[in-house]
């Protein structure tokens, strides 16, 4: 699952793969929303750890679960 994080003030976004479901990672964002949660976290496909603030959240986008292709596309 590819996972696209904009920050507010940033030029750069946020940009990783994850093996969580879309479900819960809108879970985990919306929980930290809807909460007095300063920050929420993700884990990436290699284990590694990120922590967002929610005060600088501009976009979540969570791409689709698609098998790589391999070869030429026709």
């Amino acid at each position: 699952m590819e996972i696209r994080i904009g920050i507010t003030n940033s030029g750069r976004e946020l940009s990783f793969e994850s093996v969580q479901t879309a479900a819960e990672i809108e879970k985990t964002i919306s929980d930290a929303l809807g909460s007095e949660k300063t920050y929420f976290t993700l884990t990436d496909d290699k284990g590694r750890l990120y922590i967002v603030p929610t005060a600088g959240l501009a976009y979540v986008e969570i791409g689709t679960e698609e098998a790589r292709r391999i070869g030429f596309v026709g």
